[in-house]
């Protein structure tokens, strides 16, 4: 990591600058909350700084007397120390806007932005004795400005419908690299009953945590987003080590290396669940009032894109119960058809057979009646004929009431067509 280039301006008139000008400068800083700090030699020492740089650089760090290399040894892969001896060599001051600086190292490293000048100190004679360290740290301007700006992004993304888990996972990340300190985000969703919560993202939280918490239920001591998810309002649990709610999941929270945990319900416009949006900690801690804003500002951003997500499932659901419904009525209609259809064909074929008969009926009339039965066979029956038979293909004979009832039970189609006895109903009650 490297300063961000600045600007020379033109080297400016070197003043014969005595103690009173020093100790007029320390007092004008002294309560300010730009940084102040004077550099003595080649080595940079620390001879005087304000309250404002203390506090930047760290309490545990804040002394005069000791040279910058020594106090902020950071500073050195970054190039600030290379610029300090730089402005030292040629006399000429540097100016660095929304300078990108990593303070402190380990755990305790945090990325900071500062607008700063290193501005050479020179004696009587002229001659540089030391460099004044003037800046004014914009890092909350510069986070603000990444937060719209990734804000902006995944309102986009809502906007054009991306997945679900696309937009969730996308703003985890967003929220992990605008934090000045690790965090861990985790979304979950609610169910349609509201019981039981659902992995979501949480895209820099072990696999073996996201699937233990995967479906855990809703309700009162149910760790930090099981009891904000059933109290409907933000559970704080600032050590987990040592609070209730997470007597469950304590094991779990310690293999996982987590020891805060804030949990904020998503809620929809109705007021109904829709899930927690959780920022975990490595360490135990409070939040700050920017903490609770970015928490507030993004718990907003979920709930939108959850209910928007629903609202796109819903219509989804009803296009394909619409789509359903259409295909179904299809095939009644298609049934149908073909049931009156086939219903017509056979009464077509019911008609045409009828008409046969009718025709058989009525050509067979006009024959004379035999004397002895026609359906013996070819050893003949000697019986008299009595009972006149006939099919649908127009062939008839007269026959003897056993070899007709035979004809009947073995021959298709047949019928009888003595109209003397009435058709078969007089055959059967003769």
């Amino acid at each position: 990591m490297t300063a961000v280039p600045g600007q020379r301006p033109a080297p400016a008139t070197r003043p014969n600058a005595g103690h009173a000008a020093e100790d007029d400068l320390r007092q004008l800083f002294g309560q300010s909350i730009a940084v102040f700090a004077a550099l003595a030699g080649p080595t940079h020492v620390v001879e005087a700084a304000n309250p404002a740089f203390l506090a930047t650089i760290g309490e545990e760090r804040a002394r005069t007397g000791v040279a910058i290399a020594e106090l902020m040894p950071e500073l050195a892969e970054q190039g600030f120390l290379a610029l300090l001896d730089e402005v030292y060599r040629t006399g000429e001051p540097y100016t660095g806007r929304d300078a990108r600086v990593v303070l402190g190292a380990g755990a305790q490293a945090r990325e900071a932005f500062f607008d700063f000048t290193y501005e050479p100190r020179h004696d009587a004679d002229g001659a540089v004795t030391g460099i004044r360290v003037i800046g004014v740290e914009t890092t909350q301007v510069k986070h603000a400005q990444r937060l719209m700006a990734e804000h902006r992004a995944l309102l986009e993304q809502i906007a054009r419908q991306a997945p679900l888990p696309e937009v969730l996972d996308g703003m985890a990340r967003c929220i992990e690299n605008l934090a000045p300190q690790e965090v861990l985000v985790s979304v979950l969703l609610a169910d349609p009953d509201g019981r039981h919560l659902r992995h979501g993202a949480a895209p820099s939280l072990p696999d073996f945590y996201n699937q233990a918490i995967d479906g855990i239920a809703t309700g009162e001591g149910v760790g930090s987003c099981g009891t904000a998810a059933h109290r409907r309002e933000p559970v704080i649990v600032t050590d987990i080590a040592a609070d209730p709610f997470w007597d469950d999941f304590r094991g779990l929270a310690e293999r996982a290396g987590l020891a805060a945990c804030w949990s904020t319900p998503i809620l929809a416009r109705d007021g109904s669940l829709l899930g927690t949006f959780a920022i975990y900690h490595r360490t135990p801690r409070i939040p700050k009032d920017t903490d609770l804003a970015l928490i507030q500002v993004f718990t907003g951003t979920a709930a939108l894109a959850i209910e928007r997500h629903h609202i796109e499932q819903a219509k989804v659901a009803a296009e394909a119960r619409a789509r359903a419904a259409h295909d179904q009525l299809a095939e009644a209609v298609r049934a149908e058809r073909e049931l009156r259809g086939e219903a017509e064909r056979r009464a077509a074929t019911a008609a045409e057979l009828a008409a046969r008969m009718r025709a058989a009926a009525a050509a067979q009339a006009a024959r004379p009646r035999p004397e002895r039965c026609q359906l013996g066979g070819d050893p003949g029956c000697t019986a008299a004929a009595e009972i006149k038979v006939a099919d649908s293909w127009g062939d008839s004979a007269w026959g003897c009431p056993i070899h007709v009832e035979e004809a009947i039970l073995h021959v298709r189609s047949v019928f009888i067509a003595s109209e003397e006895l009435g058709g078969l109903a007089g055959y059967l009650n003769r």
